[in-house]
């Protein structure tokens, strides 16, 4: 399985941007797919995450109310929009594919595919 992530760029503060993450294929058994981001310094941290059997999401506290994740089950896309960017919110984002008992538990280490990584970039 491979995971294309694009739709990163330079914004301001206060702007949006939506992210892409195409799999490749339906065929591994995982069944959450999510983003996390990496600031340069800093560890990857986890972003957000949806099922891709009932549809339910998972935000971190930092992006709650103002990145939304969604999925497209026919097209094996999950998309990520961000609104109200702040400066904070630059890194290069991953899009994700593994498994977890719950969505709070996705973390780095239920992982199975990797995106190649998309810069966001936040200009204050």
């Amino acid at each position: 399985v491979q995971l294309q992530a694009s739709g990163g760029g330079l914004v301001q503060a206060g702007g949006s941007l939506r992210l892409s993450c195409a799999a490749s294929a339906r065929t591994f058994s995982g069944n959450i797919m999510g983003w996390f981001r990496q600031a340069p310094g800093k560890e990857r941290e986890f972003v957000a995450a949806i099922s891709w059997s009932g549809g339910s999401t998972y935000y971190a506290d930092s992006v709650k109310g103002r990145f939304t994740i969604s999925g497209d089950n026919a097209k094996n896309t999950v998309y990520l929009q961000m609104n109200s960017l702040e400066s904070d919110d630059t890194a290069v984002y991953y899009c994700a594919a593994g498994r977890a008992t719950l969505l709070r538990g996705f973390y780095p280490s239920r992982v199975d595919y990797w995106g190649q990584g998309t810069q966001v970039t936040v200009s204050s």
